[in-house]
C-alpha cells in the first residue's frame, strides 16, 4: 500500500482495457517482446491522437451547420449527436454481453456521473463558442484545458508531471498559437476569417471566449474522471453516462429555455446533423480508450494536433489558406507530438506493474 496512492484509485476488480484472453505464463516473453514497440507501448497516444482527426471534422460540420438557415440552437445539436451515441453505445454493449450496459459496475459509478455531467457542460461550452468563433479560435482556447487538467491529475490523481512533459505542453501550446493567431494577441495580423462564417461583434466574441472558458472546466472534470475510473469500467459505459447525461440534460435545456426544435429542411442539414453524431461517436471512443491507457498529463498533450488537423480541414472546406505561422506552427505541435510519444514514462510504468501484482 503506498502512502501517496489517491482516494479515488482502487484494485482493479474487473479489467475493462483489454478484449483478448488472459495470458499464461508461456505468453509473458511473447507480450514483454510486444511492448518493447513504439505502437504497442504508445496504444493510448495513437488513440488520442486519432479521436483529435474526428474531433476536427465534427467541429467542422458544426460550424457548416451553424451557417444554414435556421441555425440549429447547441443543445439540439448535442441532444442529436449524444442520442445517436447513446443508441449506439447500447448497442454495443447488449451484442457483446458486456456487463452492467446501463447502470454500469460497482464502484465506479459515481465517477460515471460526474463524468457525463461535466462533459455536458464542456460539450455544451464548445458547440456555443463555434456559433461567434473560428475553429481556429476555439481551438486554442479549448487547449487551455490539458494545462488545467494536468494540473487536476497531478492533486486528485497523485500522479506524476515531468519536466520534460511540461515543456512539451508549453511548446505545443506555443505552436496552437501561431496557428490560431486570435485577434487579441495578434492584433496587426488579419484574422483567418472564412467568407462561410463572418466576423462577430466584440459582444458576440467575448461570449464565445466564455463559453469555451466553460468548456475548459468541463473537460479538466471529464478527462480527470476518466482517468480515476480507468480500467475499471468498459469504455463504452464512460460513453454511455456521457451522452445519456448529456441528452438529459440537454433536454430539459431546450425545454426550460423554450429552444424550439429546428426540423431538417434539406438534405445537406440532415447529412451534416448526422456526421456530427457520427464523427463525435468515433472520436470519443478513441479518447476514452486513449486517456484509460495514459496519465493524464501526457495523454492531454496529444490532443494539440487537432490545431493542425483544424487548419487543413478549413483549407479543404472553407478555403482558407495557411500563412507561414500556420505552418511554423504546425511544425512545432507535431515535432512535440513525436517527442511525448516518444517519451518513456517508466515511473507509471513501475506503478502499474505494481498494481497488476
Amino acid at each position: 500500500m503506498r502512502n501517496n496512492e489517491s482516494p479515488l484509485i482502487h484494485t482493479i476488480e474487473h479489467n475493462y482495457g483489454s478484449t483478448q484472453p488472459a495470458s499464461t505464463c508461456q505468453d509473458d516473453g511473447a507480450i514483454a517482446n510486444e511492448r518493447t514497440s513504439i505502437i504497442a507501448s504508445n496504444a493510448g497516444m495513437l488513440l488520442i491522437i486519432s479521436s483529435q482527426f474526428f474531433f476536427a471534422c465534427m467541429n467542422i460540420s458544426v460550424k457548416m451547420l451553424n451557417s444554414l438557415e435556421p441555425p440549429v440552437h447547441a443543445l439540439e445539436v448535442i441532444v442529436v449527436r449524444m442520442g445517436i451515441t447513446l443508441i449506439g453505445c447500447v448497442i454495443y454493449m447488449i451484442i457483446m454481453r458486456i456487463p452492467d450496459p446501463i447502470a454500469g459496475p460497482k464502484g465506479v459509478r459515481t465517477l460515471l456521473v460526474i463524468r457525463g455531467i461535466t462533459g455536458f457542460f464542456g460539450l455544451c461550452g464548445l458547440y456555443w463558442s463555434l456559433q461567434y468563433l473560428s475553429v481556429a479560435d476555439a481551438t486554442i482556447l479549448t487547449f487551455l484545458a490539458p494545462l488545467t487538467t494536468a494540473v487536476a491529475g497531478c492533486i486528485l490523481l497523485k500522479e506524476s508531471y515531468s519536466v520534460k512533459q511540461a515543456v512539451a505542453g508549453v511548446i505545443s501550446l506555443l505552436g496552437v498559437v501561431f496557428i490560431a493567431r486570435p485577434p487579441f494577441l495578434f492584433s496587426a495580423l488579419p484574422a483567418a476569417i472564412s467568407e462561410h462564417s463572418p466576423e462577430s461583434t466584440p459582444a458576440q466574441r467575448l461570449a464565445g471566449v466564455g463559453a469555451c472558458m466553460i468548456n475548459v472546466l468541463g473537460a479538466t472534470g471529464a478527462y480527470t474522471s476518466i482517468r480515476a475510473i480507468g480500467k475499471r469500467a468498459h469504455p463504452m459505459h464512460v460513453m454511455t453516462f456521457f451522452s445519456l447525461w448529456c441528452t438529459i440534460i440537454a433536454s430539459l435545456g431546450m425545454v426550460a429555455l423554450n429552444i424550439p426544435v429546428v426540423y431538417p429542411r434539406s438534405w445537406t442539414w440532415t447529412f451534416l446533423l448526422l456526421m456530427v453524431g457520427v464523427f463525435g461517436f468515433v472520436a470519443q471512443t478513441l479518447l476514452t480508450m486513449g486517456l484509460q491507457r495514459e496519465t493524464v498529463s501526457r495523454g492531454v498533450t496529444g490532443m494539440y494536433i487537432q490545431a493542425l488537423f483544424a487548419v487543413v480541414l478549413e483549407r479543404l472546406i472553407f478555403g482558407v489558406m495557411p500563412s507561414l505561422l500556420s505552418v511554423i506552427g504546425a511544425s512545432i505541435i507535431m515535432s512535440s507530438a513525436v517527442y511525448v510519444v516518444l517519451i518513456k514514462q517508466e515511473p507509471t510504468q513501475r506503478s502499474s506493474t505494481d498494481e497488476e501484482i
